[in-house]
């Protein structure tokens, strides 16, 4: 008996990876669950004619809106919504899921930005700069829920991001980076991108922005202001989305696998994790990532035991 059991304790200690295998969490999410913003241990994403508020046991609240579109912010107590059919920014307390205000900002995109929080203030593209006018980002006063600047920037500006004590905007039409300095509301430098830039993030030590049209992921040093490297990742980089965290910053794509794990001091891809999912949104936490995938339905919660299994 004795002999068997230190067999089975050997047998059992050279196998601890199936002891202890781990799998990312799917949750399904009936409709077109996309862009996601972090609420401690929950999530918020758009859907179709809602936003959802989901744990990883299911979901917790829902909120109708006209068409809720881009990524969204968290900041004064408040979940902040770009609604594109209302050209609104709606405001949704996240303790009651009610719409405690409606700013009319005006929306540049049609489904493709970012409302982003920073410096007390909230951000979003409002003026697409159509009929070779420059476009607009408004600053909006959570105190007061009214737009109380308007910054002029290049036409076709949607893509917002907050870090390093400045707003960052790509113009997809002049394919470039734009930096607005909060204390002046006004563009301070511009930095030349590739084809086709998109969807950013600041953190990690650069201004990480999507070069969709190339593949590349481009590194801007907000210090300099100038181009400070490139990662190809793919034929190319529609859609998707990229965030920062851990040392790493994460770049959620639609070919060939659900995100990819980048290095920014090796300025490599450091990892590719599951299998293409076609296009979704993604966001870093402490303690893991949550990507989502609206042609298949779901969210998916990537713990950090998952992200580290070998």
């Amino acid at each position: 008996m004795r002999k068997f059991g230190l067999m089975l304790l050997a047998a059992t200690a050279a196998f601890p990876a199936f002891a202890h295998a781990k799998e990312p969490e799917v949750i399904q999410v009936p409709g077109f669950a996309d862009f996601l913003a972090v609420d401690g241990k929950t999530v918020w994403a758009t859907n179709k004619g809602r936003v959802e508020q989901w744990s990883r046991k299911g979901k917790l609240a829902e909120v109708a809106m006209a068409h809720p579109c881009g990524a969204m912010a968290i900041a004064a107590g408040s979940l902040w919504v770009a609604d594109c059919e209302e050209k609104a920014v709606k405001r949704i307390d996240v303790k009651t899921a009610k719409i405690v205000a409606t700013i009319p900002t005006g929306i540049a995109s049609s489904g493709e930005l970012n409302v982003v929080a920073g410096e007390g203030s909230v951000w979003v593209a409002s003026d697409n700069g159509a009929d070779d006018r420059g476009g607009l980002v408004a600053r909006i006063d959570p105190a007061t829920n009214a737009v109380i600047a308007s910054v002029p920037v290049d036409p076709g500006t949607w893509y917002l991001t907050y870090g390093f004590g400045a707003v960052w905007a790509v113009s997809a039409a002049k394919q470039a980076l734009q930096r607005i300095d909060t204390a002046t509301n006004t563009v301070t430098a511009k930095i030349p991108l590739g084809k086709e830039p998109g969807f950013l993030a600041a953190g990690e030590g650069g201004v990480w922005v999507q070069e969709q049209g190339d593949g590349t992921l481009a590194r801007i040093d907000p210090a300099t202001n100038a181009l400070a490297g490139r990662i190809k990742v793919g034929d190319n980089l529609k859609w998707g989305d990229v965030d920062t965290g851990a040392g790493k910053v994460w770049l959620r794509t639609t070919d060939d696998q659900v995100f990819a794990v980048i290095d920014p001091k090796a300025m490599t891809v450091a990892a590719r994790k599951g299998k293409a999912a076609g296009s979704g949104a993604l966001r870093w936490t402490p303690k893991g990532v949550w990507t989502s995938a609206h042609d298949e339905h779901t969210l998916t919660w990537w713990s950090n035991a998952v992200l580290h299994a070998k």
